[in-house]
């Protein structure tokens, strides 16, 4: 029966026990209205995640092709694979990240270089230099999601960079990564950590998902840190992740 069909309350009781079903229905409505924006949100990311996903797979059968297999080209076309993979996994465990989090105290720099390691040789393909400037620091953190958030900057980095270096400084609670890559435009700057926002920068090189700088937002608020950015176009982004902040998970 529609709620709107009720018959007309002829008693206190029964007024207030309308209004109940009156917000319990607009309640229910509310979340299938979200389950279904979810849903939504879901099939466009896997299916983008999908097409993307066909272009190294597409160059390493090209590559395997060749007469002379260029095993360096190979190898990156096989980690943006593995980006890739590694990318969507996380987003569907970034579902439920409190069941997920280890809480322990670990060194920044040790986060930094376990990121570092992990792109070392796009940096030598790329031809980037790299900056690092450690210090002894230690934070409270997870450090796998640590990891990942500095991980998906540092891929940023990489990507939007065609010359010059990529600075990754350790300050006071902080981890700081500079690069000399082509920026974010002022419009853009206020949106990039939204959910599916690709920006100019984004469009123009048809690789964004608008996931990755959503995910880092995502986490780093869950494990009570912050993130920043700042950029300017032509000259370069900075990324600031502090994990000084006193240490609550957020609900």
């Amino acid at each position: 029966m529609e709620l709107s069909s009720l018959p007309k309350a002829k008693e206190s009781i029964e007024d207030q026990y309308q209004e109940l079903l009156i917000r319990l229905e607009a309640y229910r409505r509310e979340l299938e209205s979200e389950a279904e924006i979810n849903y939504q949100e879901m099939v466009d990311y896997y299916t983008l995640w999908a097409h993307q996903i066909k272009t190294p797979i597409a160059a390493m059968k090209l590559l395997n092709q060749s007469d002379q297999i260029n095993r360096r080209a190979m190898e990156a076309e096989l980690f943006k694979t593995e980006q890739y993979v590694e990318m969507v996994l996380s987003y569907l465990r970034a579902g439920n990240l409190s069941s997920d989090l280890v809480l322990q105290r670990y060194f920044l720099d040790e986060i930094a270089k376990k990121a570092i390691r992990k792109y070392s040789s796009l940096f030598i393909l790329k031809k980037i230099e790299l900056e690092f400037h450690p210090s002894k620091v230690e934070v409270l953190t997870d450090e796998r999601w640590a990891v990942f958030v500095v991980e998906q900057i540092l891929s940023n980095a990489l990507k939007y960079t065609k010359k010059g270096k990529i600075i990754v400084q350790i300050k006071g609670d902080s981890i700081i990564v500079r690069d000399t890559g082509i920026g974010i435009s002022r419009e853009d700057l206020p949106r990039v950590m939204e959910k599916g926002f690709t920006g100019y920068n984004g469009r123009q090189d048809r690789k964004s998902t608008g996931i990755g700088l959503y995910l880092c937002k995502k986490i780093m608020k869950k494990l009570g840190h912050l993130i920043e950015i700042e950029s300017e176009v032509g000259k370069g982004t900075t990324v600031i992740l502090n994990f000084g902040r006193e240490f609550e998970v957020a609900e």
